[in-house]
C-alpha cells in the first residue's frame, strides 16, 4: 500500500513512501526481562542535520527561532542554531523502542538532565546500559548517556520501562521520509535574484481591491517596484484605508474605470513611461487587448503566460506554459509561447532549459493532435526554428517530471526526469495542472506575461501576498533584461 500525505504548503511538510518499495528491510529482536543482565549495555549513533532539525519543528510544532532562525540565534547564550533538547531525548526513545529492551518495551518513566547544546553535524552515542530490574512488575530502569562526537555528555538521565516477556523477532518496518518544503526560503531564494537591481516603474492597473493594492505595495516594500497607481483614486484609497494598506511613495493616474487604467497603462507602457505592467481587479481579457491594440508593444511573437512553481517533491523550479493566455494554441503559436518560456528561464539562470512538451502518452499517435504537434516542434528545434533549449516531447506529465517513470517506459532522453519548462497542449490543460500542483501539491506559484516589449505581472484573486511579490520579481528580471539590451543597443 502506497503511503502518501502532503500537509499545506504553508506548513511545510508531506510524509511519502514510494510505491512498490519494500516496507520491511532489516530483523529486530528484543531483549526480554530473563535475558537482561544489570550492566548490559547497547547503542546508537545518529548524525544531526538541519533537516532533522526542520523535521522535528514541523511534527512538534517547537518553532523556537533558537532552533530555526540563524540571525536571532547568533544574540542567544548558545551563540547558534541548535538541535531541540527533545530531539536528543527522541533518540533514547528510539534506542529502548527498538533495540534495546526492543519491541514490546512500553515506557514508564523517564528523567532527563540537558547539559549541553548539539549543533549541526554532530554525531551523537546514545548508550543505554540495565541499572535494576523488579521481578514483581516486570520493570527496569536503565541509564541513559547521550555524548557528542568529542565524547562530551550532551544528555543524561534514567529511563523506567516496562520490558517485553515475550520473545519477539520482527522484519523492521521502514519509516515513512518526511519530504520538507520551506516556501519561505524559497521565496527568499527567489528575491535573491533581483539583488542589485534597481526597481522598475510599474503601471499597477486598477488595484480596486486589497489583494491586488496590498501584493503592489508589498512588491515596493521589497523594493522591486516603484508603484504607478491607475485607477479611481477615491475607490483605492478607500481600499487601503479599510485594509490597513500604507500608500506611501505610490503615484497617482486618476481615471474612471478600469477600461481606461488598461488603456491608460498600456499607453504609458508603450511610451516607455513605465518598465512593467501589474494587473490590479480586472478581467486578464481586458488588460491584454489594451495592450494589443498598441502596435508600439508589439515584438512580433505571440504573447504567453508562464507560470513558476516551487513544488514541495521536485527539486527544482517548474514552469508551465502556456495555462492562462492562449486557449487552443495553433503549431505557430507554440512556436513562440516555448520561445518565451526559454528565453525567460534563461534569465532565471538556467543555461540550457529543459523543455517537455507534454500530451497523454509519449509516442507519436495520428489521434491525439498534440503529439503530432510535440514531435513537429522537436523537429523544429533541430532546424533551429525555436533556439536556447532543449526539446523532447510528446511525453506524458509522469516520464517529464520522474526519472524513474521515463526509465521504465524505456524513454532515452536528456529532459525526461529533469524538465524545467512544462510546454502543455491547451490552457485547460495547462490550467488544471496549475491549480493541482497548488492546491494538491503544496505549491508556491507566480506568473508572467511575455512577449510584449514590457513584463506583465498577471496575478489571480485567489494569489496572496507572497504570489503577488514574486510575478513583481519575475517582471522585474526581464525588465533587467531589456534594460541590458537597450543599453547594448546604445553602446553599438
Amino acid at each position: 500500500m502506497r503511503l502518501s500525505w502532503q500537509r499545506s504548503k504553508t506548513q511545510g511538510f508531506g510524509l511519502t513512501e514510494p510505491m512498490n518499495t519494500p516496507h520491511r528491510t532489516e530483523w529486530q529482536e528484543n531483549v526480554t526481562f530473563d535475558e537482561l543482565v544489570v550492566g548490559q549495555s547497547r547503542r546508537l549513533f545518529r548524525t544531526l542535520s538541519l533537516d532533522d532539525i526542520k523535521a522535528f519543528a514541523a511534527v512538534s510544532g517547537d518553532t523556537n527561532p533558537a532552533h530555526l532562525d540563524p540571525e536571532y540565534a547568533n544574540d542567544t547564550l548558545m551563540h547558534g542554531v541548535v538541535a531541540h533538547g527533545m530531539w536528543g531525548a527522541s533518540l533514547i526513545s528510539a534506542l529502548l523502542g527498538t533495540k534495546f529492551p526492543g519491541p514490546g518495551t512500553i515506557y514508564v518513566d523517564q528523567m532527563l538532565h540537558f547539559v549541553r547544546p548539539v549543533r549541526i553535524g554532530d554525531t551523537l552515542t546514545v548508550v543505554a546500559t540495565v541499572l535494576s530490574k523488579e521481578e514483581r512488575n516486570k520493570h527496569v530502569k536503565l541509564d541513559c548517556q547521550v555524548c557528542n562526537q568529542r565524547g562530551e555528555p550532551v544528555l543524561h538521565g534514567v529511563a523506567e520501562v516496562l520490558a517485553p516477556v515475550e520473545k519477539v523477532r520482527l522484519q523492521s518496518i521502514r519509516a515513512p521520509q518526511i519530504q520538507l518544503f520551506d516556501p519561505e526560503a524559497r521565496f527568499k531564494t527567489l528575491l535573491a535574484l533581483g539583488e542589485g537591481i534597481s526597481p522598475a516603474r510599474c503601471a499597477v492597473v486598477h488595484p480596486c481591491d486589497d489583494g491586488s493594492l496590498s501584493g503592489a505595495m508589498d512588491a515596493a516594500r521589497y523594493g522591486l517596484i516603484v508603484p504607478v497607481l491607475i485607477g479611481p483614486r477615491s475607490r483605492i484609497e478607500k481600499v487601503a484605508q479599510q485594509a490597513g494598506i500604507d500608500l506611501a511613495g505610490a503615484e497617482f493616474h486618476d481615471v474612471p474605470h478600469s477600461h481606461a487604467a488598461a488603456e491608460l497603462g498600456a499607453d504609458m507602457a508603450a511610451k516607455g513611461d513605465v518598465e512593467m505592467i501589474m494587473k490590479g481587479s480586472l478581467h486578464t481579457d481586458e488588460l491584454i487587448h489594451a495592450v494589443l491594440a498598441k502596435p508600439a508593444l508589439r515584438t512580433g511573437r505571440r504573447m504567453s503566460h508562464v507560470f513558476r512553481f516551487d513544488v514541495p517533491m521536485y527539486d527544482k523550479p517548474l514552469l508551465i506554459t502556456d495555462a492562462a493566455l492562449n486557449i487552443e494554441p495553433k503549431l505557430v503559436d507554440k512556436v513562440s509561447i516555448i520561445q518565451n518560456a526559454i528565453d525567460f528561464c534563461k534569465v532565471l539562470g538556467v543555461q540550457t532549459p529543459k523543455v517537455a512538451i507534454l500530451s497523454a502518452v509519449e509516442t507519436v499517435n495520428p489521434s491525439i493532435p498534440s503529439t503530432l504537434d510535440a514531435a513537429a516542434l522537436c523537429k523544429m528545434a533541430d532546424r533551429g526554428q525555436i533556439t536556447g533549449g532543449l526539446l523532447d516531447g510528446p511525453l506524458a506529465f509522469d516520464n517529464a517530471v520522474s526519472v524513474r517513470a521515463a526509465e521504465v517506459k524505456h524513454i532515452r532522453s536528456q529532459v525526461a526526469g529533469d524538465a524545467d519548462i512544462l510546454a502543455v497542449p491547451d490552457l485547460e490543460s495547462g490550467n488544471m495542472l496549475a491549480k493541482q500542483l497548488e492546491y494538491l501539491a503544496g505549491a508556491s506559484g507566480s506568473g508572467i506575461v511575455l512577449g510584449a516589449r514590457v513584463p506583465i505581472a498577471l496575478t489571480s484573486r485567489a494569489d496572496g501576498p507572497m504570489n503577488r511579490v514574486s510575478s513583481a520579481l519575475l517582471s522585474l528580471l526581464v525588465a533587467q533584461k531589456v534594460r541590458s539590451e537597450r543599453l547594448g543597443r546604445v553602446a553599438g
